[in-house]
């Protein structure tokens, strides 16, 4: 695999030697001090060019910048197939190589547009910029909610329960584990986040979908969170449920307590009630209803 130091080597000359190219910029993890480098972080790059219509779907352009794509994605096009070089004004590149390197590259119409994220300047043929690191990584910190947020990430988290909990009982168990998994673990790290940010003066990022949250929770609750995670049968999908629900509701009530918030308590009561109804057959007297006669 290619070292850092070669990659940016080819990525400035490419920009250097190609007149249309006006500047250059490392973006992403790379371009945060405080995340640590490993090989598999990509290189976000961006590119602003006078013209973009030689650089719109060309593979063969990348492959001859940076060698031979093991596997390429192209998400404009993908997500909307009329976009064309006339109407659009971004093309983004996802491309793995042969040698395992990944290189996320946008190329964009001039001129540069700061978005507040991090950044490295690579190049600026114009002069305007200086060469150094722009933006605050502190746009990825978990905020301090409001008291709308919390009980907004608290009522998201119990509500969504109910869909898992149905999903076990009718044996739809793809339904069942994609509810926990997404609309009910995403309301999970979001309240982890919270938690940790009162742990560290909300200084900290959990990182996408909650990777880092290793980092900085408590071994103990760490060790709680992973078995919230489950493998598809309704015994161990409950299981990961009712751990799911413990860890939420603690976590909820000692972040509510340090930031002077108020839980719902009737609501987790209300949420746990009916969940645990679904699972011992409480509401099977009415099946009967539902019918042929």
């Amino acid at each position: 695999m290619r070292s850092e130091k070669e990659m940016l080597e080819i990525i400035i000359s490419a920009a250097e030697t190609d007149p249309m190219i006006e500047s250059a910029f490392l973006c992403g993890s790379r371009a945060v001090e405080s995340v640590a480098k490993d090989v598999y972080q990509d290189y976000d790059i961006e590119y602003y060019v006078k013209d973009i219509k030689p650089y719109w779907n060309n593979k063969a352009w990348l492959e001859s910048l940076f060698g031979k794509i093991l596997i390429l994605q192209t998400p404009d096009i993908m997500d909307d197939p009329s976009l064309t070089a006339e109407t659009g004004s971004k093309f983004t590149y996802l491309c793995i190589y042969e040698d395992g390197v990944r290189i996320d590259l946008t190329v964009r119409s001039a001129p540069f547009a700061d978005n507040g994220e991090p950044y490295i300047v690579l190049l600026d043929k114009s002069g305007k910029l200086l060469k150094a690191r722009y933006g605050d990584e502190s746009i990825y910190h978990v905020r301090r909610p409001s008291q709308t947020e919390f009980s907004n990430c608290c009522n998201e988290f119990w509500w969504c329960l109910n869909n898992v909990a149905k999903g076990i009982a009718r044996d739809e168990i793809p339904y069942a584990m994609a509810m926990l998994n997404e609309p009910v673990r995403d309301m999970l790290n979001k309240m982890l986040g919270y938690y940790i940010g009162t742990l560290t003066d909300f200084s900290v990022s959990i990182g996408k979908m909650g990777k880092y949250l290793k980092r900085y929770l408590p071994e103990n609750i760490y060790a709680k969170y992973l078995k919230t995670y489950s493998v598809g049968n309704a015994e161990r999908i409950w299981t990961a449920v009712i751990a799911a629900c413990k860890l939420f509701s603690d976590v909820a009530k000692i972040t509510a307590g340090d930031l002077g918030l108020e839980y719902n308590i009737d609501e987790e009561n209300g949420a746990r009630r009916y969940i645990i109804g679904v699972r011992d057959g409480e509401y099977n007297h009415a099946a009967a209803d539902y019918t042929d006669s």
